[in-house]
């Protein structure tokens, strides 16, 4: 299949020509066709397979098609979970659009930053916006711009969107949107829970569903080390030596550790900064930037850094701490092995987490042969209880069997919610009250907007 089968515009052909694309991707492949008829989609597949360039080239179709307004109303709006993502959205848009004839005004809001500017780039309209929920809401009450004319609403990384911490804010937007309105969801994983609050935003929609599983990717060689948990960051060290001039972005559990591990290597001799989400914007851009340019070899980060990244050529991805859910580690070793280019995916496995990553193995379907490096063979063993894990013995892999965590039960009970029809008697309807997500988890942008009655909700990252 051809770009130009998919029915383009042909300025757009020229446009992906300039920048080196000649064949559609697969999901690339499944979802152009029926957004560009107007229809409701679904869109999964794994990351680096091209989601971003599947949705943005039928919002720039459609913006051709239009006739120029002034002010410009905005048309096309895409909601994303962090400001990476958000920026990194926005250049695709725009360096589609610098090729088209006119001027389509793409523009990128987030929190974090000052809302000063981002209102004076706002002034006259603009014709895509891409942005997180809650500073849409800060601009939308500095009537900065309206919403009441938005055709297309892609929510980019819509699990994360749909989850908890984002309730409110998407339930506000969802208001202030008319109807009818063509509705995209789009993400790499999208849980049982989450698919059924995904079926409140979609009309009829159209299953553009391609090959996720991690296991699936050629273009990743996944492995797992056995180390004793203290001799992690010496046994990290020695694979950076092994791998020569080649940078490695580092997954950890929490932000002390991104800025504990950035420092012993940079003492070490390994060049590495820190990232997460307690960094303001411009230490964040500026350690993406050294990163990329190749000024520092290692980033550290949490998992702030697994979803939204597209770093060219990232050859090497560590999980120094195991991710605490499935759908993170398969986000976690998507920033390698991106855009036809090979990498490595290797987690360290210890005597504490071997449980877990058994039971990230069950989830992925596969078992990843556990490796020792030599003068780093483990000298602890699993406890007795843990080593059936994830092998049929345990049916509860060892982990999050035994106790729902909190942000499962907020989980289901927002699937739940959603598909009540009817009131509960009354002894039916008490609930647990909602509480926070896991400081380990990426957190949402919000806002002012996001002070309101009600259960906490958290702070913007």
């Amino acid at each position: 299949m051809s770009f130009e089968s998919l029915g383009l515009a042909p300025v757009l052909l020229q446009a992906l020509a300039a920048q080196g694309h000649t064949q559609p991707t697969p999901v690339q492949a499944a979802a152009m066709g029926p957004m560009l008829q107007g229809r409701d989609l679904l869109v999964q597949a794994r990351t680096g397979s091209g989601k971003t360039l599947a949705y943005a080239l039928p919002l720039l179709q459609r913006w051709l098609a239009g006739k120029p307004r002034a002010p410009r109303p905005v048309e096309g709006l895409v909601l994303v979970p962090t400001r990476e993502l958000a920026l990194q959205v926005g250049q695709t848009l725009r360096d589609l659009a610098h090729e088209l004839p006119g001027l389509a005004k793409i523009a990128v809001v987030f929190g974090g930053v000052s809302i000063n500017p981002q209102m004076m780039a706002l002034r006259g309209g603009a014709d895509v916006v891409v942005a997180t929920p809650g500073r849409l809401l800060d601009l939308v009450r500095h009537n900065a711009l309206q919403l009441g004319q938005v055709r297309t609403l892609v929510l980019d990384e819509a699990d994360r969107l749909l989850a908890l911490g984002f309730a409110d804010e998407l339930a506000e937007v969802r208001a202030l949107l008319p109807a009818p309105r063509q509705t995209v969801l789009v993400s790499a994983t999208l849980p049982a829970p989450v698919r059924t609050l995904a079926d409140g935003w979609l009309v009829d929609p159209v299953d553009a569903k391609v090959a996720t599983a991690a296991l699936a990717r050629a273009d990743i060689r996944q492995r797992a080390i056995a180390v004793d948990e203290d001799r992690r960051t010496e046994l990290l060290k020695h694979l950076l030596k092994a791998a020569g001039d080649d940078r490695a972005l580092v997954f950890v559990a929490t932000q002390y550790a991104t800025e504990h591990v950035a420092d012993k290597l940079t003492r070490g001799g390994f060049p590495a900064v820190p990232f997460h989400g307690d960094m303001s914007q411009g230490a964040r851009v500026a350690a993406l930037d050294d990163f990329k340019a190749g000024r520092v070899r290692v980033l550290v980060a949490t998992d702030m850094a697994a979803r939204g990244l597209h770093i060219d050529a990232l050859p090497l991805v560590v999980n120094y701490d195991l991710p605490r859910s499935t759908d993170d580690y398969t986000h976690r070793i998507g920033r390698t092995g991106r855009a036809g280019g090979q990498g490595d995916a290797i987690s360290f496995v210890t005597a504490t987490n071997e449980a877990h990553f058994r039971l990230i193995e069950k989830r992925q379907a596969q078992r990843l042969v556990r490796e020792t490096v030599a003068g780093f063979e483990p000298a602890q063993s699993p406890p007795e209880r843990d080593r059936g894990a994830g092998t049929g013995l345990d049916p509860n892999g060892g982990v999050k069997g035994h106790r729902k965590s909190k942000k499962d039960k907020l989980r289901e009970a927002a699937a739940a919610a959603a598909t009540e029809t009817t009131p509960e008697p009354a002894a039916k309807a008490a609930r647990p009250s909602p509480a926070r997500s896991s400081p380990e988890s990426p957190a949402p942008e919000s806002g002012p907007a996001s002070r309101r009655s009600g259960p906490p909700t958290r702070r913007a990252r």
